[in-house]
């Protein structure tokens, strides 16, 4: 009966220990996954947060990088997705601290507006979002983060920027190179197309029926008649008329003639890689400086959004610095 008692005792004792283990272990764990990476004044981020957050970046340093340091490259990322999620965290309280009020409708057309830009449905961003491990309703909760946020920032940081007159003239003529025109010419082109495996004899044959348009065209053929006639679809319709084209965006074989040509003149035959050509040039426009008038608009945006940048830099920094802030890992 004595034995049995102290055996009894003896795996009483056991299963403590072993439960004490096993809830040592559970606290460990726990630690790990709901533990605090960082308190931001009266509001926490969770390492199960972060973690969360770091995951899609983790997938892509594994596929994409292969170099030695690759721990301190992910360290390294990880400390500044931190500090993100931490400016994220101040500007998410100084947006609910200020009052702004951003309606689910918002939200809705925002992300409407980037399906449209896209050209997707809300099930496609849905499952682009799931490859990156996001579901469409934290992408949404984001969103509206970002909404608010880019109200704040309006208010806090653009509304009290500003660019006088002798900012962008003085922008202007430090940077004259970034405000070239390029050289362009209206271009009207007959194009009769190689068949697909044509020989010798079927280019020399083509070519011979692109001499025949070129003697029509010099002896008063309307251009537009005649490329309607060759061209298929919108090119028909516009009589072969391809708009305003710049340097470097043609086949160098007719780029060569085009930018040479006088204006009305009808080319010689042209041969590239896809076929003969034909061509006549009806307008140009020369390269340049461009007017300060004509730019002052874009010099004013370039200049706000320095400025802007500037300031949310200091502005940030300035509300770290008044806040509560600590991180634990």
């Amino acid at each position: 009966m004595i034995k049995g008692g102290i055996i009894l005792k003896k795996l009483s004792i056991w299963i403590a220990v072993t439960v004490l283990v096993a809830v040592m272990v559970s606290l460990v764990q726990a630690a790990q996954t709901d533990g605090i990476a960082a308190v931001v004044n009266n509001e926490i981020i969770t390492l199960y947060e972060l973690n969360e957050a770091f995951a899609p970046i983790q997938k892509k340093i594994d596929a994409n990088y292969k170099g030695d340091n690759k721990a301190k490259l992910v360290s390294d990322t990880k400390e500044a997705l931190l500090n993100r999620m931490i400016e994220g965290s101040l500007i998410e309280q100084e947006t609910k601290k200020s009052g702004i009020v951003i309606k689910d409708e918002e939200v809705a057309e925002a992300i409407n507006n980037i399906l449209a830009n896209r050209q997707i449905t809300k099930d496609e961003l849905a499952k682009l979002l799931e490859k990156d491990g996001m579901t469409l309703e934290a992408y949404t909760k984001d969103m509206k983060m970002q909404i608010g946020r880019m109200k704040l920032v309006r208010r806090e940081i653009n509304a009290k920027v500003s660019v006088a007159d002798d900012e962008i003239g003085a922008y202007y003529s430090a940077h004259r190179d970034l405000f070239e025109g390029k050289e362009a010419v209206r271009i009207w082109q007959i194009l009769l197309s190689f068949p697909t495996g044509a020989g010798a004899q079927g280019k020399a044959d083509l070519k011979a029926e692109a001499e025949a348009v070129v003697k029509q065209l010099k002896s008063g053929e309307r251009f537009e008649v005649l490329a309607s006639k060759y061209a298929g679809g919108s090119a028909a319709a516009a009589g072969g008329d391809l708009g305003f084209i710049e340097r470097g965006l043609i086949l160098p074989e007719v780029e060569e003639v085009a930018f040479q040509l006088p204006l009305e003149e009808i080319s010689p035959v042209i041969e590239s890689s896809v076929g003969f050509h034909i061509i006549k040039i009806t307008d140009k426009r020369g390269a340049g400086v461009k007017s300060m008038e004509s730019v002052r608009h874009e010099i004013r945006e370039k200049i706000l959004e320095e400025k802007a940048e500037k300031r949310y830099g200091g502005w940030i920094q300035e509300l770290r610095k008044k806040s509560h802030i600590e991180i634990r890992i």
